[in-house]
């Protein structure tokens, strides 16, 4: 009889350890991934936040609103009521003493430097006013009286003079005044701004008054 097959054991399977190594250097990479996701959600959340508080501050604290420019008044030194058709003179100076005021609408002061003013009869410049610099606190108006000198010799030598005050007692002019300034707000929002006022105006010669003062503003930012 044949002997039979010895049947050989199989090996038993091989088990390969997993290396603490291993296991610690996934936790680093999954560790560090989770902080780049919070410090990216953290970045992202403070942007947010700086953005929304840069427009806030742009369209409420930040944002410089027009000054306000008004002609309170003209007077009238120098004038004499007309005899027949001229003009007399009290003296050898006619002035016009123009009241203006600036109003701010703004949260910070705003500072103006010289102030002009100019006065024009038929497109020639007839008296010219300079005023000191000066400033408008927040929500506050500053008034200033410029005293124009009326330059007489350009007025009189219009030959329609004489026909325009025998006519209606009023002479035609209008005035032109600019001020100019900027606003600066907690040190960091500077604007510059430009403020010019166009009035036409009639001066009655026997009331040394001014009539119908119309006025037309306009602002450069």
């Amino acid at each position: 009889m044949a002997e039979p097959e010895h049947v050989r054991p199989l090996a038993p399977a091989t088990v390969i350890p997993v290396s603490d190594e291993s296991t610690s250097n996934k936790n680093n990479t999954l560790r560090r991934r989770r902080n780049r996701i919070k410090c990216l959600i953290c970045v992202t959340a403070t942007s947010l936040i700086l953005i929304t508080i840069v427009l806030t501050l742009t369209f409420t604290v930040f944002r410089v609103k027009d000054p306000i420019i008004k002609m309170n008044g003209v007077t009238v030194n120098g004038l004499d009521s007309t005899t027949g058709t001229q003009i007399q003179l009290l003296g050898t100076n006619i002035s016009m003493i123009v009241d203006v005021s600036v109003k701010n609408p703004n949260s910070a002061s705003f500072k103006y430097s010289n102030t002009t003013t100019d006065i024009y009869y038929k497109g020639t410049v007839v008296g010219e006013a300079r005023g000191p610099p000066g400033k408008a606190r927040p929500h506050r108006t500053a008034r200033m009286n410029m005293t124009v000198d009326i330059m007489i010799d350009k007025i009189l030598l219009d030959p329609g003079l004489a026909r325009e005050v025998s006519g209606s007692g009023l002479v035609n002019v209008w005035s032109y005044t600019r001020v100019s300034g900027k606003v600066k707000i907690m040190g960091i929002a500077k604007k510059h701004v430009t403020v010019m006022m166009n009035c036409t105006m009639a001066v009655n010669i026997t009331r040394q008054a001014i009539e119908d003062v119309e006025c037309k503003k306009k602002i450069h930012l």
